[in-house]
């Protein structure tokens, strides 16, 4: 795994051995950014799940203003430290470890409004269902925000409309989606 584009283009990321992470492919992040370019300089990222942190750097890279990485597993969390470190990017980068519910009530009390969320929690566990909860009645998304959400391809999210969510664009890959939403105005 590396940083495909920008200030740490080509730097080689670690991640933690075994099955508690589940990294973004090259190819999958390269297409997400691919999406996104025009919209991350100078934006406020919230990478939750984050693993070994590969989606924020890239965000952090490509021209973020600042990314906030959410991660409860330790071995996880030291290994977004190491990564962040061998990129130059950890003057510009927020470490939590919390679970993403715990995070995203602690982050209300800071009165920040992201301009994009992502969140690649693990598969079929229902955990975006309950961020999207948590989210909904925070300023941390308003209706500019886009929350990108990496999920099997069977997830469904039918709830999303009653939810308060929109669907603005559906990405679909060989076994996996990145499904794009934002809060109605």
């Amino acid at each position: 795994m590396r940083v495909i584009s920008g200030s740490a283009r080509r730097t080689l990321l670690k991640t933690i051995e075994g099955l508690e992470t589940r990294p973004t492919t090259d190819r999958i992040k390269e297409t997400l950014f691919n999406m996104l370019q025009g919209s991350l300089s100078d934006c406020r990222f919230l990478d939750l799940f984050s693993g070994s942190g590969g989606i924020g750097i890239e965000a952090l890279s490509r021209g973020a203003e600042k990314c906030w990485f959410v991660e409860k597993n330790a071995k996880a969390a030291d290994c977004i430290r190491e990564n962040l470190k061998a990129t130059h990017l950890e003057d510009r980068a927020v470490l939590m470890e919390y679970d993403a519910v715990a995070a995203i009530k602690k982050l209300r009390t800071e009165k920040l409004t992201f301009d994009f969320i992502f969140m690649d929690p693990p598969y079929n566990k229902k955990y975006e269902f309950y961020v999207l909860n948590e989210l909904r009645n925070t300023e941390l998304a308003d209706e500019h925000t886009i929350i990108i959400v990496e999920a099997a391809k069977n997830t469904s999210f039918d709830y999303l409309a009653e939810s308060g969510y929109e669907i603005v664009k559906v990405k679909e890959y060989k076994t996996n989606i990145h499904i794009f939403i934002r809060k109605c105005k």
